[in-house]
């Protein structure tokens, strides 16, 4: 909305007047004006409502334990079976083959299962 109103006063400014068909604003008049700032001002409120309420909503969910965002595609399991699969020689490349994830997904699972270890994602490249 605001870049709305600088193109408007932009092209105001330039003695062009903006006058919309379907809303019947135009912006040459006293009461366009007006309208055209009273519905800008009405859309940033709402959209600052949105914004709010998804907040709290989000809040509320992480209050409940909810955690947002995908599932984690390398589980225990998986994890395991990469961890006996390093242990017999193969590199994460090939383990991540096998285990159907990315690479780069087994990476931040290994790492994330090993705070302390050293990071090798620029490795197998």
């Amino acid at each position: 909305m605001p870049h709305l109103i600088e193109v408007v006063s932009t092209l105001e400014a330039r003695g062009v007047g903006f006058r919309s068909l379907t809303e019947a604003i135009d912006t040459t008049t006293p009461g366009g004006r007006l309208i055209f700032h009273v519905f800008g001002a009405l859309g940033q409120f709402e959209r600052d409502l949105i914004r709010d309420r998804t907040k709290a909503g989000l809040a509320a969910a992480a209050a409940r334990g909810r955690k947002g965002g995908r599932k984690p595609v390398v589980t225990d399991d998986k994890l395991k079976r990469a961890r006996e699969h390093l242990a017999n020689g193969l590199n994460v490349r090939e383990a991540a083959a096998r285990l159907k994830v990315s690479k780069t997904a087994l990476y931040a699972a290994l790492k994330a299962s090993q705070p302390d270890a050293p990071d090798h994602s620029a490795a197998d490249s």
